[in-house]
Order: C-alpha cells, then structure tokens, then sequence
C-alpha cells in the first residue's frame, strides 16, 4: 500500500523511472482532464445503489424460506443456492453472457414466449448494468449462508414468550426476527458494499466496460489505466481515490449503525 501511495505521485509508466509529480495525477482527475473518471464513478455508484438493497433483501427472503420449518428438502436447496458461489467467475461470466444473448440467450426467448418485448441486456447502455446487478444476485449464497446462519440463532424463547402474548406471523417477524436479524444485516451491508464497491470480472470478461463505457466499472478503470495504458502513477492515485470512498461510506454505516443495530441484550 505505502509503495501505491508513493506511485501515485509520480508519472511512472512501467518503462520509465518514476519522476515525482506532485499532485497532478489526483489534480488530472478532478478536473475532468480524465473523462472516464467521473464516468467510472457514476457507473459504479449507479451499480451499489443497486446491488447492494437488492442483495440483501434477495438473500434475506431466501435464508428466511429456507428456515421455514414446513420446507421439504432444505439441504438440497441449501446446496443449489450455493453452489453458484463455487463455480470460477470466469465460467459464470460465460453462461451469463449466453443466458443475455439477445438473439439466443434464455431470458429473451421467456420474453418471447410471454408475448414481451424482447432486451438488448448487456448491449444496452440503459440494461447493461440492472443486467450484472441481476447476475449476481446468482451468487448471493455466502450472503444467504449467513442469514440463515442469523436466523437459526434467534433464541425460540422469544417467539414462545410473543406466541403467549398472542403475537401472530408478521408481529414476530417485525418486533423479533428483524430487530435480532439487524446486525447479521448490517455485517452482510458492510461487506457487500466494499463489494459492490470492488466489481471488476463482469466488466472483464462479459462487457470490457462498453457499450460506450456504460459499464466502466472503477476497478476495471483502474486495471484499464495500469494493465492496458501501462499508467502505474496514474492508476495508484485512482485506487487510492477508491480507497478513501470506502473508507468513508463503511465509516458512515458504522456512525449510523447506532441507531438501528440491535443487539440480543438490547431487545
């Protein structure tokens, strides 16, 4: 990281020696000198807005069924909703871009069949992103895991003590199941947006951040700048920049947690 921080100011370019530059690789950035900056960041904020709700609502809904008592064959379920966590991203990447091919993929041939109109999915400025949000909520099962992990640790006395109280299914849901879910939420919040934050293999192999850098996700920015462009200066002060983002938005949920993260003591 120090070694980062010190090539991103200079003008390193791989086949020369580093030359300090100051601030001018951040300065370039700010001013719009870079116009795929400002395009990276919207494209990724864009992204984790809505990755991250959707994720976790998705992966909620789904540990919760899965604990459901009157569910048949939950390990096999279990198994299927994981095994996508497994499989090499690379290979993922591969059937998803099938499964989106407009002309062949799956998803326009159900469309067909319903009597919809048809997507152009990831060659379409305005769905190439709800498109990869959509994928990978295919990969939500270590997300999942943890909930259901969450969920199985929810003490039955309280549900007994509300049940007694007369408490029906959404009263127990709403005052127990959430309120000792909250930090098994907010754990699954934190790690999910440093995730979301740090998406680069969708843009790699299914997308290379077109069309019209539509998808310029930041990361693949920064690997675009460092790997392609052979900008190593250029491209530490972008990461850094990503860094600082993160560093701010965990420290934001953390400030806010206080106010809706309950622990078992509290409730």
């Amino acid at each position: 990281m120090l070694s980062s921080l010190l090539l991103s100011f200079t003008d390193y370019r791989i086949v020369n020696t580093p030359k300090f530059i100051g601030f001018d690789n951040y300065t370039r950035l700010f001013d719009g000198t870079d116009q795929y900056f400002y395009n990276s960041l919207a494209v990724t904020f864009k992204y984790v807005i809505l990755r991250v709700p959707l994720g976790l609502m998705f992966s909620f809904i789904v540990a919760f069924l899965l604990n459901m008592e009157f569910i048949r064959g939950k390990s096999i379920f279990r198994t299927i909703f994981y095994l996508p966590v497994i499989v090499p991203a690379v290979a993922s990447s591969m059937i998803w871009i099938w499964l989106f091919s407009p002309d062949l993929g799956l998803f326009n041939s159900f469309l067909e069949a319903l009597g919809l109109p048809t997507l152009n999915w990831l060659y379409s400025e305005e769905t190439v992103v709800p498109s990869i949000v959509l994928m990978s909520l295919w990969g939500m099962g270590s997300t999942i895991i943890i909930f259901l992990a969450g969920l199985q640790g929810v003490p039955r006395s309280l549900y007994e003590a509300a049940i007694v109280d007369g408490a029906g299914a959404m009263r127990k849901f709403l005052h127990i199941t959430i309120p000792m879910m909250t930090p098994i939420i907010f754990f699954n919040l934190i790690m999910g947006s440093i995730g979301a934050f740090q998406v680069f293999t969708e843009a790699l192999i299914m997308t290379q951040g077109g069309p019209n850098n539509a998808s310029l996700f930041y990361n693949y920015y920064i690997y675009r700048e460092a790997f392609l462009f052979g900008e190593m200066g250029h491209a530490s002060a972008i990461a850094w920049i990503l860094f600082i983002i993160i560093l701010i938005v965990t420290a934001i949920f953390f400030r806010t947690s206080k106010s809706w993260v309950f622990y078992e003591s509290e409730v």
